[in-house]
């Protein structure tokens, strides 16, 4: 296997991860938001540090009409779809919070046919049908299961892979002028000013100088965030784009194992049947782009 490949399904297996830090510093008392906020300072800030130490350049903003780009990478995704899974794995499990926010490249689809006016295949109406099935799935509409089936996990499942979705979209404008890398630096960045408010720090400060919190708080944005995405992108670099996007569907599959097996998440084969639908339309569209 390539080391690029490793690199991405490292990468990948990592953002996997996320729900474990986030499930503990639930624990804590810490809301969705106040978990965002934590994710994104801490990732601004190693992301930072990094290219400051490897490539100070690519923290020099060519012209600052360009932070537009930031603003909707870092406030209409990062934080939108952050705090949109994070509610889901509070009211629901890691897995179905996890599969719902892998909905995220049929609305990329979507988005891409009135944006850019990309070609709406058969191929591509396919894969977001099985998408819808393997969601419906997941989330107890197929077949129907009341005691399943919770409203707001699919309203915020379902936000999380819009908000996810619009991460490429802003990013197709601003990768004419800048590297992934340094628009994930400047993504978090922007996302970190902005949650600044949102942080009760009279009220909950005390809590981040506790050993376990500052452990969870600090891992969840460096190993599954800033490290991830460095890994992540150092194997990008060294391989087709397609490729990668299908390599990191280990995510959802590493979240599930960590729901099910540490914190002992509910996940029939029903909804796993869902999961490997939605995984299987990602790696259907990726493909099809690839050979085109």
């Amino acid at each position: 296997m390539q080391k690029a490949f490793i690199y991405i399904i490292l990468g990948a297996a990592l953002w996997g991860t996320i729900g474990w830090y986030v499930k503990h510093l639930y624990a804590y008392g810490f809301t969705p938001m106040e978990v965002v906020t934590l994710r994104v300072w801490t990732a601004a800030i190693i992301l930072v540090f990094y290219l400051w130490i490897k490539s100070p350049k690519k923290l020099r903003l060519d012209s600052m009409a360009d932070i537009k780009y930031f603003i909707g990478t870092g406030i209409f995704s990062i934080i939108f779809f952050n705090y949109c899974m994070f509610s889901a794995i509070d009211l629901s499990t890691i897995p179905v919070a996890t599969a719902l926010l892998y909905t995220g490249p049929a609305f990329v689809t979507i988005l891409s046919f009135f944006l850019f006016n990309e070609t709406l295949t058969r191929v591509k109406i396919f894969a977001l049908f099985l998408t819808l099935f393997g969601t419906a799935l997941v989330v107890g509409l197929i077949p129907v299961k009341p005691e399943v089936l919770h409203l707001g996990s699919l309203l915020f499942g379902i936000g999380s892979g819009f908000g996810y979705a619009l991460y490429s979209i802003f990013s197709k404008f601003a990768l004419t002028k800048y590297t992934s890398l340094s628009i994930t630096a400047f993504t978090f960045v922007v996302a970190a000013v902005a949650l600044i408010p949102f942080f009760p720090y009279q009220e909950k400060f005390h809590l981040l100088l506790k050993p376990d919190v500052m452990f969870y708080a600090f891992g969840l944005g460096f190993l599954p965030t800033a490290i991830a995405y460095i890994i992540y992108t150092f194997g990008l670099q060294r391989t087709e784009a397609s490729k990668a996007s299908i390599l990191t569907t280990v995510e959802p599959v590493v979240a599930a194992i960590i729901g099910i097996v540490i914190f002992h998440e509910p996940f029939s084969f029903i909804q796993m049947a869902g999961m490997l639908c939605i995984i299987g339309a990602v790696i259907l569209i990726q493909t099809f782009s690839r050979k085109k």
